[in-house]
């Protein structure tokens, strides 16, 4: 795995049976969590899907701004085509480990609504949530997060955290 793939998306909520992402980003590093490219997205969605929005998602992705770009943002087939093109310039035909926090919940939209780019993914993920339980739990090393719920910072947030947490492991 020469390569690591991170990724957030934000959704309209967390029930994929009935929600949308409504913005992606993705950042690719190398082993030393170095970054070599970023993408994002603002996915776009019908209206319904924002106004059907729980009282917690209206306030936070209203507050980032999020909301007021969806009408503009990109076709979902587009941003799955963009994705398809990245994956293809770093991995061939090598299957992705996904990368980021709670990183199975992102999975199970990317499934779902990027169904080409999910073939490319390798079951394997590697959740910095596991990380964080286990240094939190045992070690009562804390990471302190920003919380912008926004995919670019939640990103960069997420590679920072492992990093904190690397720093404690003696090779």
């Amino acid at each position: 795995m020469e390569h690591m793939l991170w990724l957030d998306m934000e959704m309209t909520g967390l029930d994929v049976a009935k929600e949308v992402p409504i913005e992606i980003a993705v950042q690719v590093t190398n082993q030393k969590l170095e970054s070599l490219e970023t993408y994002h997205a603002v996915v776009k969605q019908p209206q319904q899907y924002l106004d059907n929005m729980d009282e917690w998602n209206k306030s936070h992705h209203g507050e980032s701004g999020l909301t007021a770009l969806i009408p503009s943002g990109k076709d979902p087939n587009i941003v799955e085509s963009d994705l398809l093109d990245l994956a293809d310039r770093f991995w061939g035909d090598e299957k992705i480990v996904l990368c980021g926090n709670s990183i199975g919940q992102d999975r199970l939209f990317i499934d779902k609504y990027f169904s080409r780019f999910a073939e490319r993914l390798h079951y394997r993920m590697l959740d910095v949530t596991a990380f964080k339980l286990v240094f939190n739990n045992l070690y009562n090393q804390k990471f302190e997060k920003q919380n912008t719920h926004r995919a670019i910072e939640d990103i960069q947030e997420s590679i920072n955290e492992l990093k904190f947490y690397l720093s404690f492991i003696k090779a």
